[in-house]
């Protein structure tokens, strides 16, 4: 079984090529379906403690019709999660299938690993998930208290769960690739992160390091009190970082929410960045909707300032 890097699959998403570098851009290959905006952690550096939005699930019937839709658009990759942590779903293995059974070609998720006990990961895997990456965001017990503010004994189920599900691959012969990622928070976290690394790595088949977003700037005032190294926009992996603007985001890969609502960015924790309610319209109409038009030909013009994006990107 050939496993591939995950990170060749981000570095393709993150790059604006000369095909999609447009207003008005061709269907994107990857979306990312909200299935349920719950989450049990509460990270500092995360805007989903703030409550800015509803937390509920998706309806299944629109998810189903959704899938189809995004199918017949020529969309090939799903991913089962957004801003919620999807295996709080009892239902997730049914949505993986659904997904598969609707042709879309793969299917990935990123989950904190809290709840992804054995059992729910198999039941993913003889879904057909593709991809199953964990946020490693804390290098011990004690940060993990600090920045996912929930109780230290979900830090040692985390790293029980991520190493089961090795063996569950394994032992079933999965055709699923098993990731990590951690956020670069300053200069010191990589450091601070070696022996985790070096901990998950016979159970991963690649870690790599993010930098700290701004959350669309949600969380920067109190990150920036930690002394953390922030970045504005969304610039993709530590090891192959893309500029602020235009934001590859607008532009590669699209997000729905749990109410049915396709969003310009990866962080729409409040709904500012609604682009239309594919309740109403097609996701293709929405996609080249006048206003995501609008954002993305300020994006490309450099000029973000009289946007919804201008709190967000920093210039250099």
């Amino acid at each position: 079984m050939a496993i591939g890097k995950i990170t060749e699959r981000v570095d393709a998403i993150t790059e604006i090529t000369d095909e999609r570098g447009l207003a008005a851009p061709p269907c994107p290959r990857s979306v990312k379906i909200e299935l349920t905006a719950r989450c049990n952690f509460n990270c500092s550096f995360c805007a989903t403690g703030y409550k800015l939005r509803d937390k509920r699930d998706m309806d299944w019937d629109f998810y189903v019709k959704l899938l189809k839709e995004l199918k017949a658009d020529g969309v090939e990759e799903v991913g089962m999660f957004y801003l919620g942590e999807s295996f709080i779903l009892d239902w997730l293995p049914d949505a993986i299938k659904a997904a598969k059974d609707a042709g879309i070609e793969y299917v990935f998720l990123t989950s904190n690993g809290s709840l992804s006990t054995p059992d729910k990961v198999k039941a993913c895997m003889e879904a057909g998930l593709g991809s199953l990456k964990f946020s490693l965001n804390y290098a011990d017990e004690e940060q993990f208290c600090s920045i996912a503010q929930v109780k230290g004994s979900l830090f040692h189920t985390m790293v029980d769960n991520i190493k089961a599900a090795r063996g569950i691959r394994d032992e079933g012969g999965y055709e699923c690739g098993l990731y990590g990622s951690y956020i670069d928070y300053d200069g010191e976290q990589g450091e601070r992160m070696a022996e985790m690394v070096a901990e998950f790595e016979p159970y991963l088949d690649e870690v790599y390091a993010l930098p700290l977003y701004s959350q669309a700037d949600l969380v920067s005032l109190d990150e920036k009190d930690r002394g953390w190294d922030i970045r504005g926009g969304n610039p993709g992996r530590a090891g192959c970082m893309r500029p602020p603007v235009p934001c590859w985001s607008l532009f590669t890969e699209a997000r729905v929410s749990f109410d049915g609502h396709l969003s310009a960015c990866c962080f729409d924790h409040d709904g500012r960045f609604r682009m239309g309610d594919l309740k109403e319209i097609s996701f293709m109409e929405a996609w080249q909707s006048p206003d995501f038009q609008a954002l993305r030909q300020a994006h490309l013009n450099r000029d973000v300032s009289n946007t919804v994006c201008r709190d967000c990107v920093s210039y250099a």
